[in-house]
């Protein structure tokens, strides 16, 4: 875990996660915490998200314990729409990480641009294990806080060449653009129906409650990693492009009960049997794509796992270097 030893406290601040934890930390955390849920070493607890009645905030806990990794603990935040306004980032959290010994807390970490990294981490993941090796197009549909987290982290994936994006806001789409320029890659921004023809590679990362992208808009052998939907209600993709591709996830429970799976699942045109773990293709035990021409779908939900891996990441690397502040208990 990486925390501080006899009665002392390890603090790792938002400075310096961002500091130490590098996109490649971040891959190898969620890859092996997912690999680790799928041999049943590691295991989410029930979440918990409910609307406190104030800022229209939405709070909750996210926990679980990796008994491969020895991560133990739970992550404490929400979105608050408003804190734009005020300067600061709408999703606030913190992770609080537990010695799986003797339940004492060892460290407390900034979990916002954690949070950030390691669901950039998971669709990388997903584009790793499941898109065609000779992707070259990559479409994004979102162009949000973390929607330049998840461009840097897919490229690294396939031999990308271009990026084509689309926005519900367009004024927003330009921050995007300049993070394509800065990796040397061109940048066009379309509307939805091209991109779906363009694109071998689309990740959908936004706060939408009804399907943005159609089936008969994605093209045949298309990846498509849905990071969006993690609440009851909302949806970023028409329910018959669900039902059409090969749907993998983190994990099943959140899939069918608030990820992207729950309307085809709602609609009876998906069964939760048709939803294969990510971990199963990461350990070997499912083949992943079977065709060039199948359209693989990673309905990527988030886990408080996968929070859990990159803090424990940052604990230790900041205890390593000296650069975790220690607090007498």
């Amino acid at each position: 875990m990486g925390s501080a030893s006899g009665n002392e406290l390890l603090i790792v601040s938002e400075e310096i996660c961002q500091k130490i934890v590098g996109r490649g930390d971040a891959f190898k955390a969620v890859e092996s915490v997912f690999g680790a849920m799928s041999r049943k070493d590691a295991y989410n607890f029930p979440v918990v998200r409910e609307a406190i009645g104030h800022a229209d905030a939405l709070y909750g806990f996210k926990s679980g314990f990796d008994k491969a990794g020895m991560s133990l603990g739970v992550k404490s935040g929400g979105y608050w729409p408003g804190n734009m306004a005020k300067g600061l980032s709408n999703h606030q959290s913190t992770v609080f990480l537990f010695d799986p010994d003797t339940g004492r807390l060892g460290a407390l970490v900034g979990g916002n641009y954690l949070t950030a990294v390691r669901t950039a981490a998971a669709s990388a993941v997903s584009i790793a294990h499941l898109a065609r090796k000779d992707s070259k197009v990559l479409g994004m549909v979102g162009a949000g806080h973390q929607s330049q987290f998840q461009l840097r982290a897919a490229v690294e994936q396939r031999d990308i060449e271009k990026v084509v994006a689309w926005n519900f806001h367009p004024e927003m789409l330009p921050k995007l653009g300049a993070v394509a320029e800065e990796l040397g890659l061109p940048f066009e921004t379309v509307e939805r129906e091209q991109l779906g023809a363009e694109a071998d590679v689309i990740i959908t990362i936004t706060s939408a409650f009804e399907p943005l992208m159609m089936k008969d808009w994605i093209k045949p052998g298309t990846h498509i990693a849905c990071m969006g939907t993690d609440t009851k209600g909302k949806q970023e993709v028409d329910v018959a492009l669900v039902a059409a591709a090969s749907v993998f996830t983190d994990e099943i429970a959140q899939s069918i009960s608030i990820g992207e799976a729950q309307h085809a699942i709602a609609a009876g045109t998906l069964k939760e049997a048709d939803i294969t773990p990510i971990g199963e293709v990461i350990n070997g035990n499912h083949k992943g794509r079977s065709s060039d021409d199948e359209i693989t779908l990673f309905d990527g939900t988030g886990v408080g796992l996968q929070d859990l891996a990159v803090a424990s990441v940052a604990a230790k690397l900041a205890d390593e270097q000296g650069l975790a502040k220690r607090v007498a208990l």
